[in-house]
């Protein structure tokens, strides 16, 4: 990247340049995974942070880190100090007088206290200008995550978001988010001088789909080379594929759970009208009857892997994305 600024350089690159670029000591890090510690990801033994950790060996992660909504029960149960694992979190904060909508931090290297500090400033305080300050103070790694990414029942204040992306060291590519929205997002990264790491933020297991690439003997370093742009992205297969093979992981996992657990949960995949169906089809009674259970799942499978839920998801998107494009084409 030499002879570039950070404006022009060429921040994409294909899976068989990663290669090489992994060869020559580079490290792979997806920085947006959830375990089964998140309140949204579903309750089985596959989504414990234990078994995601072992799994990251086979994804060729280097540094491995568990970001759940608003808890770090994935350090208490792995170990805070492990070989490879870099405490994370990912903290919500809605800033009514400032921003207006909820915003999603991640936090890396950040201890039990810390967590409860910045917990403390994002749900009583409510002061975004205060949770930044304490990010700065002592020295968090922390990203922007998906940041035209809006709450259901929030009222998105658009034009805060290009301000909001300044104050950050990195901003995040989102696969679960449309295309339009994160080439908007990795513009106003290039025209702000800020980072861009490319995340799956699956809820699946789903680890490790796409990913960032930087150097770096620690994750300290890694992380100060994507905040300077040193960095490339890895992104092949668009987010039509990534968001139908995260719907299909959702099917897998929710009919292969127990009767109990099925009953007991709360679950959503983010097309809100497939949510809906899958909950009717997917209840504890239809565990009793084994036939009728395979034969569900089997057609849930069959129609996510038609990619009409994940477009049916895209399309409901495209209203908001006119708007986006709209203040972005102003400030751009």
């Amino acid at each position: 990247m030499q002879g570039k600024t950070r404006k022009d350089a060429k921040t994409t690159v294909s899976a068989e340049v990663a290669e090489t670029l992994l060869q020559e000591g580079w490290k792979k890090v997806d920085l947006h995974v959830h375990s089964s510690c998140s309140y949204d990801v579903l309750p089985t033994k596959s989504m414990h942070p234990a078994v995601l950790f072992e799994k990251s060996s086979s994804q060729g992660l280097d540094f491995v880190t568990f970001t759940d909504h608003d808890t770090v029960k994935a350090y208490d149960l792995l170990g805070w100090d492990r070989e490879g694992l870099v405490p994370g979190v990912e903290i919500s904060i809605r800033d009514p007088e400032n921003i207006g909508h909820t915003v999603h931090v991640n936090v890396f290297e950040l201890d039990l206290e810390e967590f409860k500090e910045l917990e403390l400033i994002a749900n009583q305080e409510c002061d975004f200008k205060n949770f930044i300050r304490y990010l700065r103070t002592h020295d968090l790694p922390h990203i922007y995550n998906h940041p035209f990414w809006f709450a259901i029942g929030d009222c998105p204040n658009l034009w805060a978001v290009p301000e909001l992306i300044k104050k950050f060291p990195v901003v995040e590519y989102n696969m679960q988010n449309l295309t339009e929205k994160n080439l908007m997002t990795a513009a106003l990264a290039r025209k702000y001088g800020v980072g861009l790491a490319a995340t799956t933020d699956s809820h699946t297991g789903g680890m490790g789909a796409v990913y960032t690439l930087a150097k770096g003997e620690t994750f300290r370093e890694y992380f100060e080379n994507v905040k300077k742009g040193r960095s490339y992205i890895v992104v092949e297969g668009g987010t039509r594929r990534h968001l139908t093979r995260e719907l299909n992981s959702w099917i897998e996992l929710i009919f292969s759970m127990d009767k109990q657990l099925r009953e007991d949960i709360n679950f959503t995949t983010n097309v809100w009208s497939f949510d809906r169906v899958i909950s009717l089809f997917a209840n504890g009674r239809i565990k009793e009857f084994p036939r009728i259970n395979s034969l569900a799942m089997k057609f849930f499978q069959n129609f996510s892997r038609s990619g009409l839920p994940a477009y049916m998801y895209m399309r409901t998107e495209k209203p908001l994305v006119s708007r986006i494009e709209k203040i972005f084409n102003q400030i751009a």
